[in-house]
């Protein structure tokens, strides 16, 4: 699986600029498309287009009418009737080209809805990897305090032996161990029950048995301005509100022009007293319409004019929320390399424990205090880079610069 993935990252490495801990973009793109809620988005494309093809044909069809009868006249006998009409309504003018506008702008917000609903399933994708990776990284780091502790373990049970250590010193560096120990294992439920869910919600996004190390995070190419930019300028989320509003109005107006009721025409034939008497003709029918029409308009009107509000506060929250996220990102960069200065520091503290300690010039618990402040430090800063990767990647994605087409 390792290898599938260096392959397919080799593959598409010219054609995108990621992290090298990230999955591979083909890998991404066939789980994303798998999706339910991106299969939902889809048919429901479909579905408008068909309400689309339907607008354009119009609901009036052809109806057809007619009776048959028996008549009996006093002193003439009995007579067979008939009468027969076919008829159709048909759009006024103008009614029909606000139907294919209405048709054409459902399918457009069908189409925004489905891009979007990809682009919640790549952040939700985001999430889950990058919880993944930091519980892996968390792991690893953990282990390391527990390897470190185990040969501290043997170095002390040695000097015991040669009277260079109290058996206080011993079970301190035990008691270290066992706490070593808990924490690695919490650290690997956590990293199983990341892995869980990953796996759960991608099913179709092969896993490898080994995550990668998490990468330090960096400005991207484009820079924060231009992806703040990109955010709402490419944002499917707006696109549909802008889309929806449009059709709002389309409607409002087709329905003020359903004032005024669309005519009937038709053909009639009939036949009385057995064929005696014979017709044909032509009828037309219009009703008349009243406080019921004028209300559909006015509840069309308030509607569309609430869809164009709904579309200025969509474009107020994606503008807010990408502000917010380059701010964030910006403040989570300068925490991360804050936290890289500070495990430099207490790495450094923590070698210099060691060494005054195997020269006794400091007790055993000041060394296990100094290695365990250097293995806070060290998961402190695996946090603060994993919490800076995230925001950056959401920033590629809200941006569609990486996952996500234009």
């Amino acid at each position: 699986m390792r290898h599938l993935w260096m392959l397919l990252a080799t593959l598409s490495a010219p054609a995108i600029a990621q992290s090298n801990d990230l999955p591979p973009e083909a890998i991404v793109a066939s789980a994303l498309d798998n999706q339910p809620t991106v299969a939902a988005a889809m048919a429901r494309i479909d579905a408008a287009r068909a309400e689309s093809h339907a607008l354009r044909r119009g609901s009036h069809e052809i109806t057809a009418q007619g009776t048959l009868s028996r008549r009996t006249i006093e002193r003439e006998g009995d007579h067979t009737e008939f009468d027969t009409t076919i008829s159709r309504a048909f759009r006024l003018p103008g009614k029909a080209a606000l139907d294919r506008s209405s048709g054409a702008l459902a399918v457009t917000v069908a189409t925004d809805l489905m891009e979007d609903a990809r682009h919640q399933a790549a952040l939700a994708l985001a999430q889950l990897w990058y919880d993944w990776l930091r519980a892996a990284d968390l792991h690893r780091n953990a282990l390391a305090l527990v390897t470190n502790q185990r040969t501290l373990v043997q170095a002390t049970g040695r000097r015991v032996a040669l009277r260079d250590a109290a058996q206080l010193d011993l079970e301190q560096a035990n008691v270290a161990l066992a706490l070593a120990e808990t924490q690695a294992g919490d650290a690997a439920a956590d990293r199983d029950r990341a892995r869980a869910l990953l796996a759960a919600r991608f099913p179709d996004l092969p896993l490898p048995a080994d995550p990668p190390s998490l990468a330090d995070p960096a400005i991207p190419a484009e820079g924060f301005a231009r992806l703040q930019a990109l955010i709402v300028e490419r944002s499917h989320e707006i696109g549909a509100a802008a889309g929806q509003a449009d059709r709002r109005a389309v409607m409002a107006r087709r329905a003020r022009s359903d004032r005024m009721a669309d005519p009937s025409l038709g053909f009639r034939l009939f036949s009385e007293r057995g064929g005696e008497e014979k017709g044909a003709g032509l009828f037309a029918s219009l009703p008349l319409g009243g406080g019921h029409r004028r209300a559909l308009a006015d509840q069309a009107a308030a509607e569309a004019t609430a869809a164009r509000a709904d579309q200025m506060q969509v474009e107020r929250e994606i503008a807010s929320n990408a502000a917010a996220d380059v701010a964030e990102a910006q403040g989570r960069l300068n925490a991360w390399r804050a936290s890289r200065e500070a495990v430099r520091r207490a790495e450094e503290s923590a070698a210099l424990s060691a060494r005054g300690q195997s020269l006794g010039a400091i007790d055993l618990a000041d060394r296990l205090y100094a290695e365990r402040q250097a293995n806070e430090t060290r998961a402190a800063e695996i946090a603060a880079r994993a919490a800076a990767a995230r925001v950056i990647l959401k920033l590629r994605i809200d941006a569609h610069t990486l996952w996500i087409n234009e």
